[in-house]
């Protein structure tokens, strides 16, 4: 039996953030034999990937705040380190949404809910969550999966595992649509079938937590809090209804916690800034953002930068900006502190500032992405569109999976002028997001508006359409 790409898309979704723990020593688990190998490719499983996130963006809201994706980036290629995984190739994806979640997919793809910052009130807790989605991918747990899936004659389960990232998103209606045809008896199989998966998935994530030198105890006290969070609750969400936590599983994270040897524990002050800056990103306006800051109860310094990023939004930019200002002079090294000034600078007017410390900034640190986009809105307000421009095509060289830079670049290409531009980083954004009608179309637009001869553009553009077409063409096929 040979799954088709749409039905092996829709198995993604069974690989999700979990709640089962059971006890294991600290030292190196064997490896599993990976009969899966046969069944589906590490190449098959990129391709899948990179499908399914074509998707996600097409439904999803994601977020586009590049000190966010800076951070979450960061952290889970530190926390990659310390795993199983054998190739460290990842591409996070930041959901804008308020629910708790995080799942793992095929070819490296981590998604992180928003909310996942709003309940973990510590690194430790937020790694906890992401070190568990890793082993998943360490495992080859989605592979596994399909290999299960050959042996079950269960057709209606196709439709439930396709809703689940939809409804853990928050968007039930969506997911509910997804998921409308399963059946309970599919469900409840796979269920059985998938906490196996997840038990495996908490026994390697607590390894690398230990190796990353985090806090064991973290995971225990992440599902204590969700369950203190929903337990009176009409409705909790989709992971809590097929990963309920319990009272044993809540003491076999403790237990087997126990079995690691204690390491000296630090706290993160970076987690806390990007935790207060997704709740003042989901205030609902700058009064609630300031009302909230000012009733902070965190580190001082964490309290300022909640402060500051509420001034701003409450349109108080010179307030915004003394408070980043002076965090960034206490800690002049920290990019986020320094990525969070300049970006308040901008919305200041502050734009000559901006720039200047952006622009060494980038001397120091070449190519970092947020100074980069930075500094690319700082010379867009002051009207430098082509050096802007510049600015953004490296960074879609080097980011060409990012779908937020090749929308900045369309823009700004726009402002600069260059028409051609406009529609090869539109086509880009389309692809991206599984659009190649709309991908293919652009670029038919940009050859036809070459005047000047230029070989090499020509070439490049005619390559890239027939790449389009081929990618089309395949998506159609599966």
């Amino acid at each position: 039996m040979i799954l088709g790409m749409k039905t092996l898309l829709a198995l993604v979704s069974g690989i999700a953030l979990g709640t089962s723990v059971v006890a294991a020593p600290p030292s190196e688990l064997p490896e599993l034999g990976d009969t899966s190998s046969a069944i589906i490719s590490p190449e098959m499983e990129r391709r899948l990937g990179q499908d399914f996130l074509k998707q996600l963006r097409s439904q999803i809201p994601t977020v586009d705040d590049p000190i966010l994706k800076y951070y979450t980036k960061l952290q889970l290629y530190e926390l990659a380190t310390h795993s199983q995984l054998k190739q460290v190739l990842l591409f996070p994806v930041l959901i804008d949404a308020e629910q708790i979640n995080a799942f793992a997919a095929p070819g490296g793809i981590v998604g992180i809910n928003l909310g996942l910052f709003l309940h973990a009130m510590d690194v430790h807790e937020y790694s906890s969550v992401l070190a568990h989605e890793l082993a998943h991918l360490s495992q080859r747990h989605f592979a596994r999966n399909v290999e299960a899936q050959q042996r079950m004659t269960l057709p209606t389960l196709i439709g439930f595992l396709a809703g689940a990232a939809i409804m853990a998103t928050g968007s039930s209606e969506a997911g509910l649509a997804a998921i409308s045809g399963a059946q309970a008896i599919a469900q409840s199989q796979q269920l059985r079938y998938s906490r196996g998966r997840e038990q495996e998935a908490d026994r390697i994530g607590l390894t690398t937590l230990w190796r990353a030198g985090l806090d064991t105890d973290a995971t225990a006290r992440m599902f204590a809090r969700m369950q203190r969070a929903y337990r009176f609750t009409e409705r909790p969400p989709e992971f809590l209804l097929t990963h309920p936590v319990t009272e044993k599983r809540i003491t076999d994270a403790r237990n087997q916690s126990a079995g690691y040897e204690k390491v000296p524990i630090s706290s993160s002050r970076e987690y806390q800034f990007m935790r207060a800056r997704v709740r003042m990103h989901f205030a609902e306006n700058g009064t609630k953002a300031l009302d909230e800051a000012k009733n902070l109860a965190d580190d001082e310094s964490v309290n300022q930068y909640a402060l500051a990023l509420a001034n701003d939004r409450a349109g108080m930019h010179d307030q915004a900006v003394q408070l980043a200002q002076t965090l960034h002079q206490e800690s002049p090294g920290s990019i986020l502190l320094c990525a969070t000034f300049a970006e308040l600078l901008i919305n200041a007017d502050k734009t000559q500032e901006a720039l200047d410390l952006l622009a060494h900034r980038l001397v120091i640190n070449p190519d970092n992405q947020p100074f980069a986009i930075l500094y690319a809105r700082a010379l867009n307000a002051s009207a430098r569109h082509n050096d802007a421009k510049d600015v953004l095509w490296r960074q879609a060289t080097i980011n060409e999976d990012d779908v937020d830079v090749w929308y900045d670049l369309a823009e700004t290409a726009g402002l600069a002028g260059d028409i051609v531009g406009v529609h090869r980083a539109r086509a880009e954004f389309f692809a991206l997001n599984g659009d190649y009608q709309n991908a293919i179309q652009h670029l038919q637009y940009a050859l036809s508006l070459v005047t000047k001869p230029s070989q090499r553009l020509i070439a490049s553009l005619e390559q890239r359409l027939l790449d389009l077409r081929t990618q089309a063409e395949a998506a159609r096929e599966t």
